[in-house]
């Protein structure tokens, strides 16, 4: 006498094969991901090195449509002292750079490059009064224009801001736009790094003059600290759940490539931003001076798009929403993006929700 199975065995038994193929896949991933065996595909854009100067090297994105197609003012990206450029440029894709590019602008980028021993004396003054208008200049005759917009993100944005500031106006910045940009400092509770560092928690003088330059690994976990959590367990766990999704571990993977890929902050320019910044604010109050001349943010009389990340927890919201109040200039536009200090640039929605709000804010500014 043979007995039937229960209803529904049959289903429970292949979705019991499904899964074991599932974790079969995983643990195949995961394994090559362990190995090196898997590499991510990051800055894959072709460019050309069109200026350098001791580590800075200025690159330059071949167009990918007609002549009669491209806008007329280039775009120079610029990007913080620590972390790879490339994440303008993370994957095919998922490339802020192949974006533009699509949408007809000339596209400029800076690299910092890898300071040395030799490169601890440098101070954020040589990075924007000094290398930024060298490869200003390299841009102009290599388009052959005498205007470009300016897009800065992070440090980045507050080098191009300063730079706009003092030379801006004598040097063709036609537009300026800023990502996530660390300019006010006034209101410590809300600006974690400000209480951190404090000058009696943190000895910025015994650090650089101990280290020469400061690791971008040490930065690096004091900004994961900010949302422990998340950094340290989070992101593996949402890796560990898509490990059979090819699509999800390839964004990952390139995320974390960047995340990882590292560089020193030139450590007489790590000192300027802590004190001059973090703790005395002198951009927003008036008193910095940069190669013998004052900062004026009044200055600045371009059309300004200022784009904030509402959940930024690295540079919040409050640190970069003032520098529309203290501008000239009659255009200026405040754009509010829901997401993280990198995720609204190079996460999953940036392509619908960020970039092309970029677009249609310069577009019309760039003929």
């Amino acid at each position: 006498m043979t007995t039937s199975p229960p209803p529904g065995t049959d289903a429970a038994l292949e979705g019991l094969r499904r899964e074991i193929e599932r974790l079969v896949r995983r643990a195949e991933t995961g394994a090559q991901l362990a190995s090196g065996r898997l590499r991510a595909r990051v800055a894959q854009t072709p460019r050309e090195a069109i200026w350098s100067l001791n580590k800075t090297t200025l690159y330059h994105y071949f167009p990918h449509v007609p002549p009669e197609r491209r806008h007329r003012v280039p775009l120079l990206l610029v990007f913080a002292l620590i972390n790879r450029p490339y994440i303008f440029d993370l994957r095919p894709g998922n490339s802020f750079v192949e974006f533009m590019l699509q949408q007809g602008y000339s596209v400029y980028l800076i690299d910092w490059g890898t300071p040395g021993p030799e490169d601890q004396h440098l101070r954020l003054e040589d990075y924007a009064l000094d290398l930024l208008p060298r490869a200003v200049r390299k841009l102009k005759a290599h388009a052959g224009q005498a205007e470009f917009t300016l897009l800065g993100w992070c440090i980045g944005a507050t080098l191009v801001t300063i730079y706009t500031a003092v030379r801006g106006q004598d040097e063709g910045v036609k537009n300026l736009i800023l990502l996530t940009a660390p300019l006010d400092f006034s209101d410590r509770h809300a600006v974690p790094y400000s209480i951190w560092l404090d000058s009696q928690y943190f000895d910025v003088d015994s650090l650089v003059t101990t280290l020469g330059n400061v690791p971008g690994e040490m930065i690096d976990f004091g900004n994961k600290l900010l949302k422990p959590y998340e950094n340290f367990l989070g992101t593996y766990l949402r890796l560990w759940e898509n490990l059979d999704n090819p699509s999800a571990v390839e964004s990952w993977q390139a995320m974390n490539t960047w995340v990882t890929d590292l560089t020193p902050f030139a450590g007489a320019a790590f000192r300027e931003w802590v004190v001059w910044f973090y703790r005395e604010n002198r951009l927003m109050a008036g008193t910095l001076q940069m190669k013998g001349q004052g900062v004026d943010l009044g200055r600045i009389q371009v059309p300004l798009l200022n784009v904030v990340a509402t959940n930024d927890h690295i540079v919040p919201p409050v640190q970069s929403r003032s520098i529309l109040e203290r501008v000239s200039s009659r255009e200026k536009t405040l754009l509010e993006i829901p997401g993280g200090h990198i995720g609204i640039m190079a996460g999953s929605n940036a392509r619908k929700r960020t970039w092309p709000q970029i677009d249609a804010w310069l577009a019309p500014r760039s003929d």
